[in-house]
């Protein structure tokens, strides 16, 4: 099982990547950028089963909803962790969500929909 983690703060990506390596032994890959993301959504040799995405990435006003929107199409489950909730678009609003700043545990809550 192959976990993306899209995150442009590198200690919440630490953090986050530590909480998910704690319950998968399983690959797990750190993007930093949309175009990081990309880049494994659209590697052929890698499928990615579950994606834990920064809705804000950056200061160049980039986000993670093509990535998300590519997770969606492929029926890959996912989940928002992300300070700017309220920004995620209506067609997505049905997609777990943990809000920024999080405990351990409400990442770890939706983890199940890794497996």
């Amino acid at each position: 099982m192959t976990i993306l983690i899209l995150e442009d703060e590198p200690i919440i990506a630490v953090d986050l990547e530590e909480i998910v390596s704690g319950r998968f032994a399983d690959d797990v890959v750190v993007a930093s950028t949309l175009a990081e993301a990309m880049v494994y959504m659209k590697d052929g040799d890698r499928r990615i089963d579950f994606a834990l995405l920064d809705l804000q990435l950056g200061r160049d006003g980039s986000t993670s909803l093509p990535v998300a929107q590519m997770l969606m199409d492929a029926e890959v489950p996912f989940c928002f962790v992300s300070a700017t909730t309220e920004s995620i678009p209506g067609e997505m609003q049905m997609v777990p969500q943990v809000s920024k700043p999080f405990e351990p545990q409400e990442i770890e809550a939706v983890l199940p929909l890794a497996a």
